[in-house]
């Protein structure tokens, strides 16, 4: 079971997202639970502003620091050890491995940052994380968020029909995921491997492994800096090489 709780000026972004696919299952099977705290909820004046004017002036308006910091407050801890994590193009790139060990965790608080930014003591004094989906900028962080919801609890033991399906999927065993084929086995002439039809499932995992270093060879090369091939595998590929 792991809980989210989403810090957000627009929490009605995340309805239709929550509410669909294997999410939606999760929660209603009580493996996950995603809870949406409004900060403008704890905004004091008659207005609700949640943002303000930068000091020494420029462009956009900044997240003020005291709703976000009320609206933490109000929300309850099941460790001393929760990552709050703000959504920022600042902070650490998103990745696989990031998501395996956020899914260790019982609760994960985001903050989703918005218009030009948010007051820098939210950083300093209110987070203990940081984390961007990319080198770009997006209107807010919500769907920064939706993404690490998505990513994360996919990991949480049941979300997923097949436990093997996380285990294998790109990025989770250092490669990018080996091809897929389905029925029909031949469609507009355009066919299967025929060893995958065989049914012999040591040559069939010797393939899809093959064919996983294949792929990454050609479109992720990067990926092979983790130490992921075997002497074996690594003078196979300087043989096709040659």
């Amino acid at each position: 079971m792991i809980r989210f709780d989403i810090l957000t000026v627009f929490p009605e972004m995340f309805v239709s997202p929550l509410g669909c696919s294997l999410l939606k299952k999760a929660a209603e099977r009580g493996l996950l639970s995603v809870h949406l705290h409004d900060i403008r909820n704890h905004a004091e004046d008659k207005h609700r502003m949640t943002d303000d004017a930068p000091y020494g002036g420029g462009g956009g308006m900044v997240m003020k620091v005291e709703p976000i910091d009320r609206a933490l407050q109000s929300v309850p801890r099941t460790g001393a050890e929760t990552p709050i994590i703000l959504m920022t193009p600042q902070g650490e790139r998103f990745c696989q491995k990031m998501a395996e060990k956020l899914a260790e965790y019982p609760q994960i608080i985001l903050v989703c940052g918005h218009y030009e930014g948010v007051d820098e003591r939210v950083r300093t004094y209110l987070v203990n994380r940081e984390i961007s989906i990319g080198d770009y900028v997006l209107t807010g962080g919500e769907l920064s968020a939706m993404v690490i919801v998505d990513a994360v609890s996919r990991l949480v033991p049941g979300v997923l029909g097949n436990s093997e399906s996380a285990a294998t999927d790109s990025f989770s065993m250092g490669l990018l995921e080996y091809p897929h084929y389905t029925r029909p086995a031949e469609y507009r002439d355009w066919g299967v491997p025929e060893l995958l039809l065989n049914g012999n499932h040591r040559e069939i995992e010797e393939w899809r492994r093959r064919a996983a270093i294949l792929r990454t060879r050609e479109k992720r090369p990067d990926l092979f800096l983790d130490g992921v091939l075997t002497a074996q595998e690594k003078k196979w590929l300087e043989d096709l090489a040659e």
